[in-house]
């Protein structure tokens, strides 16, 4: 699935997407509090620094730009610092921002989070959430009709701030169905009747709930706040996020997919709604499955939970959690070609690769302290493992005690190996000149001059390890106390 969902990430590019809706300042200052007011039972921040950037449909806009695709913003901003701060850094962004008009009676709209100790103890809103005025509404929706013919979609990021009035919504829907143009919305508010005509939405579950009518504590609560809301707005889809629980997708056919969240950790949610209607909306606007855009979204929003702050999800961070994810889903014991295609992409992804052989028969503590120490070389260890029948040929006809596949399962089963390759000659010379690891790894019961593979590797600017041995540890000594104690 991933090798797909890569694809169709790389071909999502070069799109012209339109992003109509609240355009926010948003501004951080970071600190830390180490002591206590004397003037109240409140702490101290000690104010480190502090930043801007784009939020709201900014936001969107700045995430899709980073996808890769071509972004027009239509909004307002106040006539005001705030106002001329935001158009600065659209410019240096590279978003399109001729659709976004000066508004001289309203303030430019600015959400101020404080941070300390990277946790977020405080938010200021400075904001009017009057509808924008008349004069206003018709510069923005005359830019809309004039851009409509050459964008591929359209998203609606409403943060309920005054800008995408019903009036507005039923223009963009109207003008789009001119075209042919797909618009979805990131809604607010209770009454989706105002979305009526747009293809789809993607509330979190407590504004799908309100908006439904429906507390949400079950999978069938779910379901049925879904087929309300397609009910009322009559869209082809509804994507639900639901935090913890990852997001789920109704479409108008009776589809649904839940998709389990992606997350590894949660730092701070602001924003995760942006980057989930980004993703899904360029993907769907490039003609995929929307499931396939709900499933890259989800990815896509647990990275961005990750970070603190309002921020971008880049295409490169989306294709290497695919990666990473591939290399896991291939398993740890691989055929030769398996394990050169493995390599090529670690090695894509900068990863450290380190290579060591051997029989392992009769796994004991002493392999495994050296392949601990082999794998602290580098971030993958790959050993290729004596086939049986090279065993017979080192070891003489009584050996291995333990077959091949049991052998390299156990050796899959331990968290400092990463991958297992089984070969059947004598020297792994030619598993070493096929992946061309970094460092190559031995016992101490050889010198560097006797490890095969070595010249070859420093040759590239790879080295070779000696590992000592725990003296008195071998299959050997294990087999030969058992004949002692046994026979």
């Amino acid at each position: 699935m991933n090798s797909r969902l890569k694809e169709v990430l790389l071909n999502s590019k070069g799109l012209r997407v339109m992003v109509v809706g609240d355009i926010i300042l948003d501004e951080y200052i970071w600190g830390d509090i180490d002591k206590i007011s004397p003037e109240a039972p409140v702490g101290i921040l000690e104010c480190r620094s502090e930043n801007f950037v784009p939020g709201g449909a900014a936001n969107v806009a700045n995430n899709i730009k980073s996808l890769g695709c071509e972004v027009y913003l239509v909004g307002a901003v106040g006539k005001d610092e705030k106002g001329k701060r935001l158009r600065r850094l659209m410019k240096k962004i590279g978003i399109h921002h001729d659709g976004v008009f000066e508004d001289p009676d309203r303030p430019t709209t600015n959400k101020i989070r404080v941070i300390a100790h990277s946790q977020q103890i405080l938010r200021i809103d400075r904001e009017d959430r009057r509808a924008i005025e008349n004069h206003i509404k018709d510069k923005l929706t005359r830019y809309i009709e004039k851009l409509m013919p050459v964008v591929d979609g359209v998203i609606c990021s409403d943060y309920g701030k005054g800008v995408l009035s019903n009036d507005v919504i039923s223009f963009i829907i109207k003008i789009a169905r001119k075209n042919k143009t797909i618009v979805m919305a990131d809604p607010k508010g209770s009454d989706y009747s105002k979305y009526e005509g747009i293809q789809v939405i993607t509330p979190n579950k407590k504004e799908a709930s309100e908006a439904a009518g429906i507390e949400i504590h079950s999978e069938d609560d779910v379901k049925l706040s879904a087929k309300r809301l397609l009910k009322t707005f009559k869209g082809d889809a509804v994507l639900i996020t639901r935090g913890a629980e990852g997001m789920s997708l109704f479409q108008g056919n009776g589809k649904a997919t839940n998709i389990p969240t992606e997350a590894k950790e949660v730092y701070d949610v602001t924003g995760a709604g942006d980057t989930v209607i980004s993703v899904f909306g360029m993907v769907t606007f490039a003609g995929y499955d929307m499931v396939d855009a709900a499933r890259l979204a989800n990815i896509a929003a647990g990275i961005e939970v990750g970070k603190v702050g309002t921020s971008v999800v880049t295409k490169d961070e989306i294709i290497t959690y695919l990666d990473e994810g591939e290399l896991k889903a291939r398993g740890k014991i691989l055929s030769y070609p398996e394990l050169r295609q493995t390599v090529s992409l670690a090695k894509n992804k900068k990863k450290k690769i380190v290579f060591t052989n051997g029989c392992f028969d009769l796994l004991h503590i002493g392999h495994i302290k050296y392949l601990r120490q082999a794998r602290s070389y580098g971030d993958l260890l790959i050993i290729g493992l004596n086939d049986d029948s090279s065993v017979r040929k080192l070891k003489g006809p009584r050996r291995p005690l333990i077959g091949q596949d049991e052998r390299a399962h156990l050796l899959a089963a331990l968290d400092c190996v990463d991958y297992v390759v089984l070969f059947s000659e004598l020297t792994p010379e030619r598993l070493i000149k096929g992946i061309k690891p970094d460092v190559l790894v031995k016992g101490g019961d050889y010198t560097k001059d006797q490890v095969v593979g070595r010249d070859f590797v420093e040759s590239y600017g790879g080295r070779a390890e000696i590992v000592p041995v725990i003296k008195g540890m071998s299959t050997s000594h294990i087999v030969k106390k058992i004949v002692e104690k046994y026979s």
